[in-house]
């Protein structure tokens, strides 16, 4: 998505450890308009996959998401990463690692919201390693329901989760591809 890529030039800056900020439009301050294009274009991406619901990770992937399913007019169900007072009954949990917080987590899903008839489209702000989504295609198993594919807003395709994750046979979809990025250098994906 050119307009993406534009974006994350304009607005983005890379902080060290490969970390790459693009809190202005994405995971701090939301550019409302921006992700309901970026929404648009998931939801053309995936068109004919038919997907039910989508499925993502708390909190910065939510956004997004909405974005999607809002232009598909299909439910959000998100991972949590902590165990509240109002979850209950039989979940599905997994554990992800956050290469962003350098941690991992335990997210949780309860099971009434994914069923065996789902077609679950996984959506997340960033995708660097594969970790989050690995995790959210557990629990797309755990639940007997269908993957349609993976999207995400940008993927750090130096870092390999996106490869990775298309050798094991899964439709990933990134809006924009970075290839490498070094101090204030960005290169995407051609």
């Amino acid at each position: 998505m050119k307009t993406l890529e534009e974006k994350i030039l304009r607005e983005g800056t890379v902080l060290p450890g490969n970390i790459l900020k693009v809190g202005s439009f994405l995971n701090h301050q939301l550019d409302v308009d921006f992700l309901m294009e970026m929404g648009k274009e998931i939801a053309r991406l995936f068109k004919e996959d038919k997907p039910t619901k989508i499925l993502t990770v708390e909190t910065s992937g939510i956004a997004v998401a909405m974005g999607a399913a809002a232009e598909m007019h299909i439910p959000v169900v998100f991972a949590k990463k902590h165990k509240s007072g109002n979850l209950s009954g039989e979940m599905y949990k997994t554990v992800v690692h956050s290469y962003t917080h350098g941690t991992d987590y335990t997210v949780v899903v309860e099971s009434q919201f994914l069923s065996t008839d789902d077609r679950i489209l996984i959506v997340d702000d960033f995708l660097a390693n594969g970790k989050a989504i690995l995790g959210l295609v557990d629990i797309v198993n755990q639940a007997g329901a269908t993957l349609v594919g993976a999207s995400c807003a940008i993927e750090k395709g130096f870092q390999k989760g996106g490869d990775e994750l298309r050798g094991m046979g899964i439709k990933v979809e990134s809006l924009a591809i970075v290839e490498s990025m070094d101090d204030n250098t960005l290169t995407f994906r051609k």
